[in-house]
């Protein structure tokens, strides 16, 4: 991969956090954690449909794409990548930020696990409750 078009960005969802290397202007290969998508989410085409997602809206351009990922499951991981990918993007110029905004792909999804409350067996489960 090229120095002179490197693009950085981090990308977050729940606990993971992906780290996106993009170059401009290359063959439209991308690697996550040194496999290719196929082979780092296996059979599932929903979840390298939600990565390839902003590639879709700038079409017209070709990037190589390097992506170091951690923490979390596969779900949260893809929605990783795609905010660091949407964010490296966002970084070329207006008119890709206005289509990552308005498709939705530059907000961070801030929803978390809630956590586990004292004297419950969950976060929202309570134990049987005994009138009599």
């Amino acid at each position: 991969m090229e120095n002179k078009n490197l693009i950085l960005a981090t990308g977050r969802r729940k606990t993971s956090v992906a780290q996106v290397r993009m170059s401009q202007g290359g063959e439209g290969k991308m690697t996550i954690n040194a496999k290719t998508p196929e082979a780092y989410f296996g059979n599932n085409p929903r979840l390298r449909h939600v990565i390839n997602s902003p590639f879709e809206l700038a079409k017209d351009q070709k990037f190589d794409c390097v992506v170091k990922v951690d923490g979390g499951g596969l779900s949260s991981q893809a929605g990783a990548i795609r905010h660091g990918i949407s964010r490296a993007i966002a970084s070329l110029g207006d008119s890709f930020h206005a289509s990552m905004k308005k498709a939705g792909f530059l907000t961070r999804d801030s929803r978390m696990v809630e956590r586990k409350k004292p004297g419950q067996p969950k976060a929202r489960k309570r134990f049987q409750f005994s009138k009599r």
